[in-house]
């Protein structure tokens, strides 16, 4: 299924030569802005593949700036446990155990002297994104690929709703049983061996490179994983790619 998102032809109808596909941000809104303008400048549709907050120094920043692109018709964001961890916790939800930066985001928007309305939009935008998107051969998700997201849409409402399968491995990936030492579960990528040969995934969630740029990798089945999560607002960079029409 082709996204009306991401038609070719209606971007290009609309003045677009591209698409530049941006990673996880965590509030890092230094590079957020440079994507952002650098995307403008181009002509370039933005899509930013989720966990636009928590962890870097301004969230509200960056949410300034995605929801400038949204109304300008220029851009959206996929959902990402992220956002969804965030819109749970703006309408009431209470998290024990690690946060991941969402106490920060939190105070965050407590402190913007726009807060309460960067929240109530980020409640509507989350509660709309699209869990992923599909372009020819390419699909676009926050966490990690799933077969049925090749021939389905995601859940309309699937950022307003406790997450079940495929929507489980689009925010989250692929998990062992139980926990890791530091509390975590172990992220595993037996995923990537089953995305059918001529199939893309870019996604983010996972920060796999060791060497600052977007790491590609090809699973058993012919398929490919890029992962675009290079550690920005965790001691990393932000990075993205730019795609033609």
């Amino acid at each position: 299924m082709l996204a009306r998102h991401l038609d070719p032809l209606a971007l290009h109808a609309r003045g677009f030569a591209g698409l530049r596909v941006v990673g996880d941000v965590h509030g890092d809104a230094r590079g957020f802005e440079a994507a952002a303008a650098g995307a403008e400048a181009q002509k370039l549709f933005l899509l930013q593949l989720g966990d636009l907050t928590d962890g870097g120094p301004d969230s509200p920043a960056v949410l300034r700036r995605i929801f400038g692109l949204i109304d300008a018709g220029a851009g959206l964001f996929l959902l990402g446990n992220h956002e969804h961890k965030l819109r749970r916790a703006l309408t009431g939800t209470r998290f024990r155990g690690p946060t991941e930066g969402l106490d920060r985001t939190l105070e965050q928007l407590s402190a913007a002297p726009d807060g309460e309305a960067l929240r109530n939009r980020m409640i509507d935008e989350v509660a709309r994104a699209p869990a992923w998107l599909r372009r020819g051969p390419a699909i676009f998700v926050h966490a990690a690929f799933h077969p049925a997201m090749l021939h389905t849409a995601p859940p309309p409402d699937a950022g307003t709703r406790k997450a079940e399968p495929p929507v489980t491995r689009a925010l989250y990936g692929q998990v062992a049983a139980g926990l890791q030492g530091d509390g975590y579960p172990e992220r595993l990528l037996h995923w990537v061996e089953t995305i059918p040969q001529g199939i893309i995934t870019y996604c983010g969630h996972d920060t796999r490179s060791t060497d600052g740029r977007p790491l590609l990798m090809r699973g058993r089945a012919g398929g490919e994983a890029l992962f675009m999560d290079t550690g920005a607002g965790k001691g990393g960079h932000l990075s993205w790619i730019d795609l033609g029409l």
